[in-house]
């Protein structure tokens, strides 16, 4: 805790989607995905970075959209559990 793994893994992602690439961030609960999806959405809000979330707090239908989009290179950042 207050580490900086968050930032560490937030330049990262950064950096790999400026060169092109898609990024799967994994996470151990719900909770902390929807807190780095939060912190990724408003650190990258100036920038054309995608940030999608996957995780038991969306719905099949919502999840199946998410994936169709990263199938098509539309989400640059996916973060999950």
């Amino acid at each position: 805790m207050g580490y900086g793994k968050t930032e560490v893994a937030l330049r990262a992602a950064f950096k790999a989607v400026m060169d092109g690439k898609q990024v799967g961030i994994l996470v151990p609960t719900t909770v902390l995905a929807q807190q780095h999806y939060n912190t990724f959405r408003e650190r990258l809000t100036n920038f054309p970075v995608n940030v999608a979330m996957l995780s038991r707090f969306r719905t099949h239908a919502q999840q199946a959209i998410i994936v169709k989009k990263l199938r098509e290179g539309e989400v640059d950042i996916v973060i999950g559990t």
